[in-house]
């Protein structure tokens, strides 16, 4: 009778599920998928994979959750008008996109509708709302955006409704939505939603299970929620911007089993009453501003196994107290202000899986067989604190560690694949996970430890490396006993010294080892990579010496490699085999020598390569430019010679290139890409060639530029004004370039060093003259040809802190705006041209000004007065203003008496250079104020006039050269209290008198130093002759002195006579002391 009718049913049916099946996997009705047992040939309700129908055959339920690899596609084909009896609809876990259909609507029956976990975007259909039979409704973990529907709340039947995870908004806020008396279970964590707590919610007094974490709602949490929610069980409202205490109502949630309240902005302290919620099983405060101490009733949570109270500005002291909660498994209250010691009473926490009391202040010893009381632990983290003793040999004993973390100095973070082992919904990473430590390591206390607010800086301050500490003789050998699973091991951060065990490592599969940052000795373990699994692998800034670990060019799977810093040597094909997933390597400053190996080809994946400061040596292959994904490569400092091969300027990604000081030769390949991206080029001190490299040309965006130190030679070529417009340092000293400078460098607008230094430029400067926005900070034109004026293209460049034009063939005035427009200079050098006129007084307000030097020139006048007044050459140690560039300035000084290039020292040395000119008149007295110099030279000149009195408060002055002037006067006493001198020349000059001695003046035993004045003498030179006052002088202190003998004899003489008569004669004793006694007597009588 009515079986027509169903048989079309089944037929729609049938062909929507066919249809489905194509629209969502996007695969052909005969291609095997994860619907491949949705065929016409197979019976619907029986072999259909994830479909059950009802007795009439109807299909009540369609579970395809997370098949295979995953449904793809949409549900646009899905017709609801096939489907009268679908009561169940589960698509969770799949690939799904596109948006949700309002067609859904039209399944009447639907009951449970799970399309969690896909890639649904739009908007939620509001239509939904219209499910009447709808129970449980799960959109979470999509990318659903817009406002939650409203209608949804009108649902009758709801007790299940999951929408977190999405990009949910509350743009029309709360008041359309209604209660919702049947919902037990509420989830709209991770999503847009703001404001205050949901009104709607605190009407749907059933609920048992509340999560709104991950938002931005504010404000106070209501004080009503327990009469409005008694049934809550689990409660989360961690990471947003809730205000205010924590409401002492919350005490009346008898049922409640989980309070998550961390990530907010709560104070008033951790409340009392939680000690009285006796039914918690997880408590999480953390990341509030809390303040205050942890309570001691805490400890009468028998039943609470998570406890979060990480960095909540806690200052108190662990309450032994919580050892009495047996059931714990985790506990976090890093991040405080905690001190004193580790309670002994935790060792009784037996379930104990996951703690860390890390970045606090604690002290003491941790207690004695607490690794064998915890026998579940996985994670021990303890790091910047200031323990000490020994760590417990029963830390062998615990087979479950995975994580310990012992690190003293700032956390830093690595690459790493592993979270915390934490519970659902809880986020945390400290420092580096899945550490190891052996029995044997001794913490040190440190001496000023502050950990410091990672709040705000993520990490632990760095405590004063101030001395060493005895850290470990060795490790021992009880690391065997660690479970095979270990798999991490770090030590990082540090003052562990000494060897580690030979074999360590042995049977283990090892992925990450970190030892950075200690001072370990003597070599590696050989077995370290026994399991050839290691993947981070990090042992900087030790002492580390000898051969690598043969094993280690078998670790395939190696990523990270961080070696630099310490004495590690042999043969560098060696150590590096294939490694495709290579992305990291630092080996710079060891010993490592040979020769790069072909093997490099193919670790295609390496990102950064750094190998400066070893001997490594040969050519470079021409299988090394396979390495296309490298965006930092240093090779400088080694041994590397030949010339570079024809294809390298195919590393069309890389950034930094530094081949500087090594041996390579020839000229550079001509670029084969037009699109590099090079912003550092460094090829400094080597032996290249040839023009100026055409490829520089394409590398619109190279910042630094440095050829200093090769063979380069002929023109600079004006494209470089044009074609590379973000250079800030173009560095071509020494070299052998000529011809003019191109004007159009003065387009370069960025540019803040220009060292065109030491090359065979000539003729004048015809840069276009700065306008305010001029950039440059150092420029250095010193060791060429150029003629003309000063440079007047410097003139706007008020940033400029170093100039140096000397040895070239400028003339004429110095120009009076320097003083004026270039207040930030450091250091000038005009040395060596033919400047004439008077030195500008303006000069006195280069404030910054710590070098001067216009030595070998002709100028005229006198020393201004004003000099006295150079700012920085009055302090003992100059504001040196740092360059703001990755490059290394230097200058060339006539430092006592030889040309001296000036390099990290620079920022110290404070001098004046005014020799070989024609200057006369006095040396101003003002010159004495300048106590910070170390060098001041006003040799051959026609300066006259006598030394400045005061020359001796010039007490850092290591180098004084005065010669070949007509000084006149006798040396000043107070020149003997200069305790740095080393070089003193007071030569050729008019000065007589005696020569002051005494302290450093001493040492000065060269008579040359002060040859060529008649008049001076004394030590070094000729003994001075007393004159006719000196010797009646000296011929009174004789008889002074003979009167003074004679008193002193006499009086000794007397007083012997006397009581040597006393002693030695016995009537006379007596009578004495009888005459003392009656004396005595007559006193007290009177008395």
């Amino acid at each position: 009778m009515a079986r027509p009718a169903y048989a079309h049913l089944l037929c729609t049916t049938v062909a929507l599920l066919l249809l489905l099946a194509v629209t969502v996997t996007g695969a052909s009705l005969g291609h095997p998928a994860a619907l491949s047992s949705w065929t016409l040939a197979t019976p619907v309700c029986s072999s259909w994979r994830g479909v059950a129908c009802d007795a009439d055959g109807r299909v009540t339920s369609l579970r395809l959750r997370g098949f295979g690899v995953g449904l793809t596609g949409t549900l646009d084909a899905l017709d609801a008008a096939a489907l009268p009896a679908l009561a169940t609809l589960d698509l969770n876990d799949n690939n799904i996109n596109g948006t949700i259909p309002a067609s859904l609507s039209r399944l009447r029956s639907l009951a449970a509708l799970d399309l969690g976990s896909n890639s649904f975007s739009g908007s939620i259909p509001p239509q939904l709302g219209d499910l009447s039979g709808l129970v449980d409704l799960r959109l979470y973990n999509n990318n659903l955006t817009g406002d939650i529907p409203h209608q949804l709340s009108r649902l009758p039947r709801i007790a299940h409704l999951d929408l977190g995870s999405n990009y949910l908004t509350n743009q029309q806020d709360y008041r359309r939505f209604t209660p919702m008396p049947t919902v037990t279970f509420l989830s709209l964590y991770l999503n847009y939603l703001n404001g205050s707590f949901p009104e709607f919610i605190l009407k749907s007094g059933n609920i048992t299970y509340l999560d709104l974490s991950q938002n931005t709602l504010s404000g106070p949490i209501p004080e009503s929620l327990p009469e409005n929610l008694p049934n809550l069980v689990c409660f989360n409202l961690s990471t947003n911007a809730f205000s205010g205490n924590i409401p002492t109502s919350l005490s009346k949630l008898g049922k409640l089993h989980d309070l998550r309240v961390s990530n907010n902005n709560l104070t008033g302290g951790i409340p009392e009453f939680l000690g009285s919620m006796s039914q918690l099983r997880a408590l999480g405060l953390g990341g509030n501003p809390l303040g205050g101490s942890i309570p001691p009733v805490l400890g009468r949570l028998e039943m609470l196994q998570h406890l979060d109270i990480r960095n909540a500005s806690l200052v108190s002291t662990i309450p032994p107290e919580l050892g009495n909660l047996g059931n714990l498994k985790f506990v976090d209250l890093s991040m405080n202000e905690l001190t004193g010691g580790f309670p002994a009473e935790l060792t009784r926490l037996r379930k104990m899986q996951e703690l860390s009391i890390a970045d606090n202040k604690l002290t003491g010893q941790i207690p004695p067989a607490l690794f064998m009381r915890w026998p579940e632990l996985i994670s021990f983290q303890v790091q910047c604190n200031s323990f000490s003793g020994k760590i417990q040999p029963d830390l062998g004993k615990a087979t479950k560690l995975k994580i310990l973390n012992l690190p003293q100095q700032p956390c830093r973070l690595y690459p790493c694949r592993a979270g915390r082992a934490g519970e659902p919904g809880t986020v945390g990473f400290i420092g580096k996970l899945s550490h190891w430590s052996d029995p044997q390591l001794v913490w040190q206390p440190q001496a000023a430890h502050e950990p410091g607010a990672l709040l705000q800086s993520a990490q632990c301050q760095d405590p004063a490396r101030d001395r060493q500490h005895d850290g470990v003789a060795s490790l021992g050998r009880q690391h065997q006993q660690f479970g095979r699973n270990l798999q991490n091991l770090a030590l990082h951060n540090n003052y562990f010294n000494g060897t580690l065990p030979p074999d360590l490592g042995k049977g283990l599969r090892l992925t990450d080892v970190i030892f950075e940052n200690n001072s370990f000795s003597g070599e590696l373990p050989q077995r370290l990579c026994d399991g050839l699994a290691l993947q981070f692998f990090m042992a900087k800034d030790n002492n580390f010496s000898g051969r690598l670990p043969p094993c280690l060019k078998n670790c395939r799977e190696l990523s990270w490699v961080w070696l630099h810093g310490n004495q590690f040597t042999g043969d560098i094909s060696e150590v590096f085999g294939v490694h495709p997933n290579l992305e990291n390597v630092d080996v710079s400053g060891n010993q490592l020598t040979g020769k790069l190996s072909s093997d490099w080809s193919q670790c295609t994946s390496v990102a950064h390569l750094s190998m400066k400061g070893n001997r490594i040596s040969g050519n470079i292959d021409a299988t090394f430019c396979s390495l296309t994904s490298l965006l930092t490569l240093d090779l400088s400092n080694n041994q590397f010679t030949g010339e570079l091969p024809s294809c390298w300027w195919e590393f069309n990604i890389l950034l930094t290139m530094d081949l500087s000081n090594n041996s390579f030769s020839g000229e550079l390949p001509i670029s084969t890409s037009l699109d590099l991206k090079l912003e550092s080029l460094f090829l400094a001190n080597n032996c290249f060639l040839g023009v100026f490299p055409s490829v520089i040309e394409t590398c619109r965006d190279l910042v630094i530029l440095d050829l200093a130190n090769n063979m380069f030679f002929g023109d600079i070529p004006s494209w470089v004004g044009t074609s590379v417009p973000l250079l800030v340092v173009l560095s071509l000293p020494s070299n052998n370039f000529s011809g003019v400078v191109p004007p159009e460098l003065s387009q370069l607008s960025d540019l803040e060093v220009l060292d065109l230094s030491s090359n065979s430029f000539s003729g004048e400067i015809l840069m276009a003259v700065a306008n305010q926005n001029c950039s440059l900070k150092s420029v250095h034109l010193a060791g060429n040809g150029f003629a003309g004026t000063f440079p007047p293209f410097l003139q706007g460049c008020n940033s400029l802190a170093t100039l140096d034009i000397g040895n070239n063939q400028f003339f004429g005035g110095i120009p009076t705006w320097i003083g004026s427009h270039l207040p930030l200079l450091q250091i000038l050098r005009l040395r060596s041209n033919n400047f004439t006129g008077e030195i500008p007084p303006e000069f006195s307000r280069l404030s910054h000004l710590q070098l001067l030097d216009m030595a070998n020139n002709s100028l005229t006048g006198s020393i201004p007065v004003a000099f006295g007044n150079f700012t920085s050459m009055r302090h003992n140690l100059p504001p040196w203003v740092e360059p703001s560039w990755d490059f290394q300035l230097s200058v060339n000084i006539s430092w006592k008496g030889c040309e001296q290039t000036f390099k990290d020292g620079i920022g110290l040395i404070t001098g004046i250079d005014l020799s070989c000119n024609l200057l006369a008149e006095n040396i101003p007295d003002e010159l004495t104020h300048l106590i910070g110099l170390w060098f001041l030279n006003l040799s051959r000149n026609d300066l006259s006039g006598s030394i400045p009195e005061r020359i001796g408060s010039l007490e850092l002055l290591e180098f004084l050269d005065l010669s070949c002037n007509e000084l006149s006067g006798g040396i000043p006493p107070s020149i003997s209290n200069l305790p740095s001198l080393g070089m003193l020349n007071l030569s050729n000059n008019c000065l007589e008198g005696h020569i002051p001695t005494g302290n450093q003046l001493q040492t000065l035993a060269d008579p040359s130093i002060y040859g060529n004045n008649q008049g001076l003498c004394g030590f070094p030179l000729s003994v001075c002759e007393p004159t006719s006052g000196e010797r009646a002088e000296d011929h009174t202190k004789l008889g002074d002195l003979g009167l003074c003998y004679s008193v002193i004899l006499g009086t000794v003489f007397g007083f012997w006579l006397w009581f040597g008569a006393l002693f030695f004669l016995e009537q006379w004793k007596f009578c004495f002391l009888s005459f003392v006694d009656g004396l005595e007597m007559k006193i007290v009588v009177r008395r």
